[in-house]
């Protein structure tokens, strides 16, 4: 029996064909915002394979709503499979400000300690001195560093972004990854 001859099989490999395609998309979009070119080309290539398998099977029967509405839904969840994945694999790395008024020195080196590059420095907030600290982790160590410097300052004014480019410096070498990962944060 030929897969083309049943309707029902057809939305269904149109659905799977539309997840994957939708999939590469998203992982092709965020490997090249992060620099990944080469990676990204070649993603890319599979992505435009599937990509024009799948279109052609709804172009062939236009007519069919199914196909239609298979699509569609296929590139929905394709876009929340591509983010997920991306979510797991968290290429980069995060630069995380935290700002406190517990001008307290221990904050930054328990912080080096367990494996954090840390540069601080004192500053003047409205209320009066604060104490910055500039913490670079890997983007899949973000919500752990959260966790941690709440525990550590439940109070701390906390500001999370993506940096474009890293050059030198500790950032580079030292983000001790091994650390990082050994330690519970609830035990901070």
């Amino acid at each position: 029996m030929d897969i083309l001859s049943n309707q029902w099989a057809v939305v269904a490999l149109i659905f799977i064909i539309n997840i994957f395609y939708v999939t590469f998309l998203t992982m092709r979009m965020i490997l090249t915002l992060k620099g990944y070119r080469y990676l990204a080309a070649a993603v890319s290539v599979v992505e435009v394979i599937i990509y024009v398998v799948g279109l052609g099977l709804v172009m062939n029967s236009l007519d069919k709503i199914e196909n239609i509405i298979a699509y569609a839904l296929g590139f929905g969840v394709g876009i929340i499979v591509g983010m997920k994945i991306e979510e797991m694999i968290a290429l980069g790395y995060i630069v995380v400000n935290v700002t406190t008024a517990e001008y307290d020195k221990e904050i930054p080196r328990t912080l080096r300690d367990l494996g954090y590059g840390v540069t601080h420095y004192a500053a003047q907030g409205r209320d009066g001195e604060r104490l910055v600290m500039q913490i670079l982790t890997p983007r899949k160590y973000e919500l752990k560093l959260m966790d941690t410097v709440k525990n550590l300052d439940p109070k701390a004014f906390i500001i999370a972004y993506e940096p474009k480019n890293i050059h030198g410096g500790f950032w580079v070498k030292g983000v001790r990854s091994k650390r990082l990962q050994a330690y519970d944060a609830d035990e901070i």
